[in-house]
């Protein structure tokens, strides 16, 4: 080993042993938090190569996991191009890299003359490839792409990239390989969810099942290829759970009705999560002859649809089944989640309002219905079922609060609590307000903090309220930040930094530091309010143009503090730009109309990265003007939504959405594909539909343009929905099937066989009133001129009825 400056030998030392340590530390923890771990192993490195400079290739190499400690201000000023470029094959096998380490060695690299020429020069960066930024990505030759996918030393790498990075791999490789069955098998399981449906598309092509079995499909992607697996695979038990999940009604021609118990029974056993309105076609096809008497071999999410007396067991079993299904496929505020409490309330014998803990072991996620009086009366017995409701009522909160105050629980008071405390407790820290949380132990609250809060489901912004309490409450101004106050790397790598400083000590502090090397844990504390005032008006001094790109998918709470007139400035100059800031979860829809028309008036395109970006969730802020600016060949790549936007947005879209699936209008996935644009489809289109066997859900057959379901006649009708036909019998009483109905002949209807009522007899007609406006808001003209009409149009009238 070359001579190493004074000290560095045995800092090389600890980093092998710190390495073997933390190698051995993860392996053997439960969580096997890979991030947590790194996260340490980068605070102890990071205290010990602080002063280090100037550092060899041979002295880099031998760092091993030490190289985590070097900062980014080392990275870009200490340490020659040279040396990073001869170290690159051991700084690529470092594991926890932060994305401002990997980015600034990476950008280094390129600049220093690395090339990204073929597949071999994209695997060599190993676990730094997370440092490329979208637009030197894109610059990179598909075949470069095609190549490195299939190196061991790339794809063992992918995994950790940020989506958009992802998502650029995907569309270089499909871009070079033309069938389905070859995109499946050279995908890498990393990138498989970033396929675009419409790539998914057997069509005459016999798709691969061992290939598919082997990558995890989201229910959408499944959906595509699931008809063609069932009809070409007779044993249910080879499918996996990925592919299993993709059963749609559509395909439901395609397994049979003697067989869907089967395929019920192998979705139990594999524990594959189904939607809604899967599970209602599930439900259907299973009971047609009766309902099952081994039902608890079936999925237990059917149970949410299905009534206590129905279940051949007794109804404590059937409510000890259901408190096990997952809830979320029943919205809050369903009337079918308070209907089956009370059901459960009076199986389960309750003469009052205290539920016994065992009763409550039964009821489940049913706990998580019960008022706050039945909260009150149970006293503690409830809270360890309460602390995994995920969010409460305001009256379940008080509640909560009053027994958690008055000390008479199996917990005790808030000033004899633990860390260990509020980890039992985690699940309702959220209604904790001022009154509790002052009279916990305030170390309590900092070690909880430090080693509980990771794994809490508690959100930054209600750590930010725990935080304000452990500040102090007064405080004597400064001047200037003082001396045992400043921010240094170590400070700034402490996820307890929020408690360190009042917000006047953080504004003065910050005055002398740099963020820039830290965006990624820095905007993960749990800041309070006011701090975050002052982080906020840091960001706006120092980046009076936009926030760098590497911070804007990480805000947080920072968001609720930036207006749009903040954004309306931004230089939102890339699609992958505006992807990363609409990726917030807390964005509000003015935030990201904001980034939007910023993102337009720049004069940069609605692509498929920029559509990707928008999803469901924001695509209802285009105006009509930007939508006709999409080109329908983007639509192939994307997964969009429109149901939620407005009329004029579904007719705008659905005719592009039909130009881009053209292709595959005759293949039985074509269904899947146009489903999430039906809503703008005309009349012909949803007749053409109808002879296609498509099993359409009632719920999406009374979304449909209500112009274009008026012409569909009972027998289209009967065509579109399929299976699903009896299911238009609980809607006839409804618009706008009610008003269908009115239009059809009732022998017609009788046809259906499904007792639908209000059709029009033989020999009658309904005559539709015609609608004027109103003498106070027509011009009189209008009106004069509908009055001379009407004798005319009567007498049609008349005329009709005769010949009939």
């Amino acid at each position: 080993m070359p001579a190493l400056l004074p000290g560095l030998g045995f800092l090389l030392l600890l980093g092998w042993q710190g390495a073997a340590a933390g190698t051995q530390l993860c392996s053997s923890s439960p969580a096997n938090d890979s991030a947590v771990c790194a996260s340490v192993q980068s605070t102890v490195a990071s205290s010990l190569l602080r002063n280090v400079e100037d550092l060899s290739p041979a002295e880099l190499a031998a760092l091993g996991q030490a190289a985590l400690g070097l900062s980014v201000s080392q990275i870009q000023s200490s340490i020659p191009e040279e040396s990073l470029a001869a170290a690159l094959p051991a700084l690529a096998s470092v594991r926890g890299w932060s994305p401002e380490q990997s980015r600034a060695i990476v950008n280094k690299l390129l600049s220093s003359g690395y090339q990204l020429v073929d597949g071999q020069s994209l695997a060599e960066l190993g676990t730094l490839v997370a440092g490329l930024n979208c637009s030197t990505l894109r610059r990179v030759a598909p075949e470069a792409v095609l190549e490195a996918i299939q190196l061991p030393a790339f794809a063992q790498h992918i995994d950790p990239l940020p989506p958009a990075l992802k998502t650029i791999l995907v569309e270089k490789v499909s871009s070079r390989v033309g069938r389905p069955s070859e995109l499946v098998r050279l995908i890498p399981s990393a990138l498989a969810s970033h396929i675009p449906k419409a790539l998914l598309v057997f069509g005459e092509e016999k798709p691969n099942l061992q290939d598919l079995n082997s990558k995890p499909w989201s229910r959408e992607q499944a959906a595509m290829f699931f008809a063609d697996v069932v009809k070409a695979e007779p044993d249910f038990s080879r499918l996996s759970q990925s592919v299993l999940q993709g059963f749609t009604c559509a395909a439901a021609s395609a397994v049979g009705a003697e067989r869907f118990q089967e395929l019920a029974k192998e979705m139990r056993k594999k524990n594959v999560r189904l939607g809604q309105e899967q599970l209602s076609c599930l439900l259907r096809m299973v009971t047609l002859h009766g309902i099952p008497q081994d039902w608890d071999d079936y999925p237990q999410e059917l149970l949410l649809f299905l009534s206590p007396s129905q279940y051949p067991g007794s109804c404590r079993q059937f409510f000890t089944r259901l408190g096990k299904a997952e809830p979320e496929l029943l919205p809050r505020a369903a009337p079918r989640r308070h209907r089956l409490l009370l059901e459960a309330l009076q199986c389960l014998k309750v003469p009052g309002t205290q539920i016994k803990e065992e009763d409550a072991e039964v009821l489940g996620w049913l706990v998580c219905e019960l008022g706050g009086q039945h909260i009150r009366s149970s006293g503690g017995s409830l809270l360890r079922a309460l602390s995994r409701c995920g969010s409460f009522l305001p009256e379940q909160g008080e509640a909560i609060r009053d027994i958690l105050s008055s000390g008479n629980t199996t917990f005790g008071p808030p000033a004899a609590w633990s860390a260990f405390t509020l980890s039992e407790l985690s699940g309702l820290i959220p209604v904790l307000d001022h009154s509790i949380l002052q009279h916990i132990p305030k170390k309590a609250l900092t070690t909880w903090l430090r080693n509980f809060s990771r794994d809490s489901p508690v959100s930054r912004e209600e750590l930010g309220t725990i935080i304000r309490e452990l500040l102090p409450r007064r405080h004597k101004r400064e001047n200037g930040c003082p001396a045992d106050k400043e921010i240094t790397e170590k400070v700034l790598d402490d996820d307890l930094m929020p408690t360190f400083y009042t917000p006047e000590e953080l504004r003065a502090c910050l005055r002398n530091a740099s963020l820039e090397s830290h965006f990624s844990k820095i905007f993960s504390y749990p800041f309070s309010i006011p701090q975050l005032q002052v982080l906020k008006d840091y960001l706006d001094q120092t980046y009076p143009e936009g926030y760098p790109e590497i911070l804007l998918p990480n805000l947080g709470d920072l968001l609720d503090l930036v207006t749009p007139e903040n954004i309306s400035s931004w230089r939102l100059n890339s699609a992958d730009a505006l992807a990363a800031f609409l990726s917030n979860e807390k964005l509000s829809n003015a935030q990201a109309l904001a980034a939007i028309k910023r993102y337009l008036e720049l004069g940069n395109a609605l692509n498929a990265t920029a559509l990707n970006a928008l999803g469901t969730r924001f695509l209802c802020q285009l105006n009509a003007t930007d939508l006709q600016t999409i080109d329908p060949q983007s639509l192939r790549l994307v997964s969009l939504n429109p149901s939620a936007c407005s009329q004029e947005t579904k007719n705008i879209l659905y005719p592009k959405a039909k130009k881009a699936f053209s292709d595959q209008q005759h293949s039985p996935a074509y269904y899947e594909l146009i489903l999430p644009y039906l809503e703008g489809a005309p009349g012909a289109d949803l007749k053409a539909l109808s002879r296609d066997n498509v099993n359409m859900n009632v719920s999406t057959f009374v979304t449909l343009r209500r112009d274009a379901l008026m012409l569909l006649t009972p027998r289209e009708v009967q065509g579109l929905l399929g299976l699903n036909l009896p299911e238009l019998a609980q809607w006839q009483f409804r618009a706008p099937v009610q008003d269908w109905i009115r239009l059809q002949k009732q022998s017609e209807l009788d046809k259906l066989e499904i007792g639908l009522t209000g059709g029009t007899q033989e020999g009658y007609i309904n005559l539709v009133t015609p609608k004027f406006p109103a003498p106070s808001s027509a011009p009189v003209g209008t009106v004069a001129m509908a009055l001379h009409l009407l004798p005319a149009l009567l007498l049609s009238v008349l005329m009709l009825s005769s010949l009939s």
